[in-house]
């Protein structure tokens, strides 16, 4: 018995054109799972060429376009999975992201904030995460089974400067991962587990500009981080893929309500 199989297991991933998303649906397309990519419209043409690229492999591929925040386009895109699949068997909830301006800036105090823009990011990291649960998993209700996994962040755990508005969406995630945890199993059966992953800190095109100068080299912030995770580096994509693969397999076929923290032991170090 393979506890870590996950041949023809239906794998739906959102926010799944960035550096993570890519490196992970091709991942589990490698372990024979059917991959799903839900990306926005603007970013179709890419997510197309991901999916290609997969199918090129030898690989079983989709590509839907939905909007997370939109509860009817991610409907859509669920008819389409089972149109072509019938089931979901993992959804990883990917999606979501920053603003600068829920930043506070070293030269600016809390009184500078916009708030607009933090509910901004609060809507897309949490709602962005809810609302393709709220659709996906009805497909797993009736499976009665299925494993979901939410993205969460160092900052959830730990209060990092700046970030304030990320940081508080991104709470709010690990939170919502352990009420739906227990709301799951009671009404709907021990087959349906919710955990989330706690990435370190991974150079993307999202926080490249905020931690590497223009030659390459690290900002302040970055040597502050590098100087307080005792791996002493930054992480890679690739490292958050065994952990993955643990959460979605039948390997954690106990696990649920857990945030499972790859940081270099970045949340553990202290002085």
């Amino acid at each position: 018995m393979n506890l870590f199989d996950l041949t023809d297991r239906v794998v739906v991933l959102t926010g799944a054109t960035g550096v993570l998303g890519t490196s992970i649906i091709s991942y589990f397309a490698l372990q024979g799972a059917k991959v799903v990519l839900v990306v926005r419209e603007r970013s179709i043409e890419k997510g197309e060429c991901i999916a290609q690229d997969i199918r090129n492999a030898g690989g079983d591929a989709l590509c839907v376009i939905a909007d997370v925040m939109n509860k009817e386009s991610l409907e859509e895109a669920c008819a389409k999975v089972m149109e072509k699949y019938g089931r979901v068997d993992v959804l990883m909830n990917a999606a979501g992201g920053n603003m600068p301006a829920t930043t506070v800036a070293p030269d600016k105090t809390i009184f500078d904030l916009d708030t607009d823009a933090v509910k901004t990011v609060s809507d897309l990291n949490l709602f962005g995460t809810v609302l393709p649960t709220m659709v996906f998993a009805k497909v797993m209700v009736e499976q009665k089974s299925g494993s979901i996994i939410n993205f969460a962040s160092e900052s959830a755990l730990r209060p990092l400067t700046r970030v304030a508005g990320y940081g508080v969406a991104k709470a709010a995630v690990v939170n919502w991962t352990k009420y739906l945890c227990a709301e799951m199993a009671m009404k709907f059966g021990e087959g349906i587990r919710v955990n989330a992953i706690a990435p370190g800190f991974i150079l993307t095109d999202q926080n490249r500009s905020l931690l590497t100068n223009p030659d390459g080299s690290m900002t302040p912030r970055a040597q502050t981080i590098i100087a307080h995770t005792p791996f002493g580096r930054f992480l890679k994509p690739e490292e958050l893929l065994g952990t993955l693969h643990w959460l979605a397999s039948d390997a954690s076929k106990a696990v649920t309500g857990t945030v499972a923290v790859v940081d270099g032991g970045f949340d553990a170090f202290s002085i």
